[in-house]
Parts: C-alpha cells; structure tokens; sequence
C-alpha cells in the first residue's frame, strides 16, 4: 500500500469519526424540535399548531416524549453524518484535482461542485437514513402507554421485518432520497460557500474560523436545507407513518400522498410542521457543524 493510499485511509478514518461527533450532537440539540415537526406533518387532526403539540406531548407523554426514538438517530444519525461528510470530503477533494489545486492548498470548488459534491453525500446517506427515520418517526408519533404499538426500536424493527420484509423497512425510500439530494446539495453548497469566502476574504486557514462563525455557518446551512426541501420531507413523512396494508394504507405512493395532501389541507399542508423545523435548523446544524469542526481538529 502506497503513502499516498496510506494518507488516504487515515483522512477517510478522520473525516467518519469527526462526522460521528457532529451527528450526535446534531441528535441531542434537535430531538425535542423534531418530534414536534413530525408529529404536525402527520397529526393534522390531533395538533392545531406548534405550541399545541408542544403542550400536547407534556401533558401525555412528559418531558421524555420530545426525545422518543431517540435510540435509533442517536446510532444512526451519527452513521448518517460520518457517511455524509466522508462523501462531502471526498468529493471535495476529487473536485479539488480535477481543478488542479496546489498540492496542501484548501480546494476552492464552484457552487454547482459544491452543490454535487452535497447531493451525491445525500444520495449515499439515505441508505441509512431512510429506515432510520422511518423507525424514529414511527416512534414519534405514537402515544406512551398500553396503546403504544411499538415497546421501542428494536421491537418496531422486527414487527415490520417479519410482516413487509426490507420494503417495509425502506417504506418512503423515494422522497427520501429526492429530500436527500437536493436538501444536502443547498445544505453543503451553503456552508462551504460561506467558510470559502470568509477564508479569502481573510487569508485564513479554515482551522482558523472562529467557533462563533461556524455555528452560525451551520445555522444558514440548516436553513438553506429545509426551506428548499420542506414538502418532500412531509410528504416522506406521511408515508413512513402510513399503514402498510388494506384500510389501513392512505396513500398508494409518493404522487398520490402529494396529490391527497394539497386537496384536503391545501398547499398549506405541505409546510405544516415547518416552525419547530426552522426553529430546529440552528441549533441543530450549529452543534453538527461546530462538533465536526472541532473533532477534525483534534484529530489533526
């Protein structure tokens, strides 16, 4: 194996561990806005609006019910970011060749690179993050108690494994993926956009970014994600909260979950959920992007 190769791994070994930092961090800032978000999307009879939810999930479920299925993102989550920013780094790096970077200069990519090298990082995550976000709002959206049909992760995992197979596991894949795809394109595209410009415009290493303006990079970053790919994620997420079978399925695909949303909530239903999102986006993409920043470098 040659140095080069050798450099290569260990980059690769740094970027996943960094990444796995800033995904659990990611899951402990944003949880509680989550469950909120994901309950609006799907609970339109049950919840009138932000608050609603919010005074709704104490009084039935205590403070512990911002952060059910909380199991599953904590692992997969920081799966999920270690795939994103080993892909996003990579891609980086690849752009940076074709592009001919000096050797140990920082590549600067074009937005539409890094607008790819985002959607190709999204596109690999969502083989993890469908099924992990299918569990995680299952959970979500169920009341604690005897009427709970899921005792947790684990046991949701098995009851649809063992009666819809790995389809029923994937359930939602499609929006999933689309939500990925461009979401982490403007995510990545915003982020690196900004550290770019603050680096020439200062002559300063990206080791040298303050830790303030790395959060409030991951902040625009979080922003710019959800404003562009809201729908998709409602629409993902009515159908990951869908029965699988008979009287119980509402919705026969993604076309027909959109179609059935605009005409019985309006265009409006689309965005429902969209205030503890944003309100989420913050703190949540801050903590992901100042816990990668950090642990790279650490890790040198």
């Amino acid at each position: 194996m040659t140095e080069a190769s050798d450099n290569g791994a260990m980059r690769a070994v740094k970027d996943c561990l960094a990444g796995s930092v800033g995904g659990i961090a990611q899951v402990f800032a944003g949880q509680p806005f989550d469950t909120v978000k994901v309950r609006l999307q799907t609970q339109p009879d049950v919840y009138k609006g932000t608050m609603d939810a919010v005074r709704k999930t104490l009084q039935n479920d205590g403070p512990s019910g911002f952060y059910k299925g909380t199991t599953t993102p904590l692992v997969g989550v920081g799966l999920c970011v270690s795939i994103q920013f080993l892909v996003m780094e990579h891609m980086k790096r690849t752009f940076g060749r074709i592009n001919s970077t000096p050797s140990g200069q920082a590549p600067v990519l074009t937005p539409v690179q890094l607008y790819a090298a985002g959607a190709t990082a999204g596109i690999a995550n969502s083989v993890v993050s469908g099924p992990v976000e299918h569990i995680r709002v299952r959970l979500q959206v169920q009341t604690s108690g005897a009427a709970a049909q899921y005792k947790g992760p684990g046991d949701c995992i098995r009851q649809i494994y063992r009666s819809f197979g790995l389809k029923g596991i994937y359930k939602g894949q499609l929006p999933t993926i689309l939500r990925e795809l461009n979401g982490y394109g403007m995510y990545f595209l915003a982020y690196e956009a900004l550290v770019q410009r603050k680096m020439a415009s200062t002559g300063k290493a990206r080791s040298e970014i303050s830790s303030a303006l790395v959060c409030m990079y991951g902040a625009a970053a979080g922003f710019a994600m959800w404003l562009t790919s809201y729908p998709i994620d409602v629409v993902k997420s009515k159908l990951q909260t869908d029965g699988f079978a008979g009287d119980k399925r509402k919705y026969s695909g993604s076309i027909d979950c959109l179609r059935k949303t605009i005409q019985q909530e309006g265009a409006k239903g689309l965005f429902r959920g969209i205030t503890p999102c944003l309100l989420r986006a913050a703190p949540a993409n801050a903590a992901t992007f100042i816990g990668f920043e950090m642990a790279i470098r650490a890790l040198g």
